[in-house]
C-alpha cells in the first residue's frame, strides 16, 4: 500500500516533532511505501527504508505559492505513483485526489474552532487568519475519509461545529519524547534565579500571561516570596509589550523574568528545576507543554479549561487562568509546602508514561493502513 505525506506546512515547531515522531517509530510490522513532501528544514534521521522524499520545487515552499502545488502538481504525482491514501498531518486537504486515493488529516490547531478565542485577538490579519482556517480547515473535515483527533476534547467541538461528515474519525493523542523524562544528572540551567517558578509558552492572548503577572503581584502582597516568576518562549508582539508594561505597573521588573526563547534541547532542565511550573493556556488541543512539564517530575499547576484535565488527571492542581487571586492562592499553598511538592511531583511523572511516541506512531499507521485497506478504523 502506498501513502503519500504532504507535510509541506511542518516548517517548524510542532509540526515537525509530530512527523519526525511517526517517522522515527514506523512499526516494522507494517509493509507500506511512504512518499514524503516535506521542506529541507524537516531532517528525518532515522529514515525507514520505505520512505521515499519527493523533490519540491523552492517556489513551492512559499505559503501562498504552495496552495498552486498542492492543486496542480500534487494530483500527478498521486496518480503516477498510484497512492492509496494522501495524508495531511497539517489539518488541511487543498489536493484533489484521485479516483481510489483516500485523504486524511490530523486536527492540531484548536484555536480557529474557538470563537471566544478568536475575539481576543484585535481586528486584523490574525483574526482573520484564525476566521480563514476555520473555514479551509472545516470543508476539509467535512469532505475527508479520516480524521485524526489528538484529543477526546477536540473530537468533542468538532462533532458539535460539524456533525455531518462524510468520512471516519479517531483519537489518537500526541506522546512525549524521552528527552523531557526526568533526569537526576542534569545540571541546573544557565543564568536561572536559585529558585523559580516556571511557565513555558509563548506569550499570547489565550495563554494568560497578563494574568499570571497579576497573580504573581497578589502573591507578593501575601507572602515574602524568595522565587522568581520566568516567563519562557518567543511571543506575539502586541501581547508582549502588554505584558512588559504590566510588570513595570506592578514593580515586578526584579520579580518576574522574561527569558524569550529557550533551544528546545534545553527546555527538560527548566522544566525539572523549578520549583513549580506553571501552565496557564485557555486554548489547546493536545497540549504538549502540559505533557513536558508532566515528565519533570515537579508540580503542576494548570488551567482548568478542557482538555487539561483530560492530560493532567488527578495529577495536576487545576486553576481559572482568568482569575489571578485563585492562582495566588494556589502559588502560595505549593511554595509553603515542600511535602505536598514531592507527592504531586510524583504523581505528575507517573501520569506523564501514559504518553510514547512509539504507541501514537503505531496506532497512527495502523489506522492510514486500514483506510487503504480494508477502511475499518479501530477504536484508540
Amino acid at each position: 500500500m502506498r501513502i503519500l505525506i504532504n507535510g509541506l506546512s511542518a516548517r517548524q515547531g510542532g509540526g515537525q516533532t509530530y512527523l519526525l515522531n511517526l517517522l522515527r517509530f514506523y512499526p516494522s510490522n507494517l509493509s507500506l511505501k511512504i512518499y514524503l513532501a516535506a521542506p529541507d528544514s524537516l531532517k528525518v534521521s532515522e529514515t525507514p527504508a520505505n520512505l521515499h522524499r519527493l523533490s519540491i520545487p523552492k517556489w513551492a515552499l512559499n505559503p501562498f505559492l504552495r496552495v498552486v502545488w498542492e492543486k496542480w502538481v500534487l494530483p500527478r504525482h498521486l496518480k503516477a505513483l498510484q497512492v492509496d491514501v494522501l495524508f495531511c498531518p497539517g489539518g488541511m486537504v487543498s489536493t484533489p485526489a484521485p479516483e481510489g486515493c483516500k485523504t486524511a488529516v490530523t486536527f492540531q490547531n484548536m484555536l480557529p474552532f474557538a470563537p471566544e478565542e478568536r475575539r481576543r485577538y484585535p481586528w486584523g490579519y490574525m483574526r482573520f487568519r484564525l476566521w480563514l482556517l476555520r473555514f479551509l480547515q472545516g470543508h476539509s473535515f467535512q469532505q475527508t475519509d479520516l480524521v485524526i483527533f489528538i484529543s477526546q476534547y477536540a473530537k468533542q467541538v468538532i462533532d458539535q461545529a460539524l456533525p455531518y461528515r462524510k468520512g471516519k474519525s479517531v483519537v489518537v493523542p500526541h506522546g512525549l519524547s524521552d528527552h523531557f523524562r526526568r533526569d537526576p544528572n542534569r545540571s541546573f540551567p544557565n543564568e536561572m534565579p536559585s529558585e523559580y517558578v516556571l511557565y513555558v509558552s509563548i506569550l499570547d492572548v489565550y495563554k494568560a500571561q497578563l494574568e499570571v503577572v497579576r497573580a504573581w503581584h497578589r502573591l507578593r502582597e501575601q507572602r515574602d516570596t524568595p522565587e522568581k516568576l520566568v516567563l519562557v518562549g518567543p511571543s506575539y508582539p502586541p501581547y508582549k509589550q502588554k505584558v512588559r508594561l504590566l510588570i513595570q505597573q506592578l514593580g515586578l521588573e526584579q520579580e518576574v523574568i522574561l527569558r524569550g526563547s529557550v533551544p528546545y534541547a534545553e527546555l527538560p532542565t527548566y522544566y525539572q528545576h523549578a520549583k513549580v511550573n506553571l501552565f496557564a493556556s485557555s486554548c489547546e488541543n493536545c497540549p504538549n507543554i502540559l505533557l513536558e512539564a508532566l515528565a519533570a517530575g515537579q508540580p503542576l499547576l494548570s488551567s482548568n479549561y478542557p482538555p487539561m484535565p483530560e492530560f493532567g488527571e488527578d495529577a495536576v492542581a487545576y486553576f481559572n487562568p482568568y482569575d489571578p487571586n485563585e492562582l495566588a492562592d494556589l502559588l502560595a499553598r505549593y511554595l509553603g509546602d515542600a511535602e505536598l511538592r514531592t507527592q504531586r511531583g510524583k504523581q505528575a511523572l507517573g501520569v506523564s508514561l501514559k504518553y510514547q511516541w512509539a504507541d501514537v506512531a503505531r496506532k497512527t499507521w495502523e489506522v492510514l493502513e486500514n483506510l487503504g485497506g480494508t477502511g475499518k478504523i479501530g477504536n484508540y
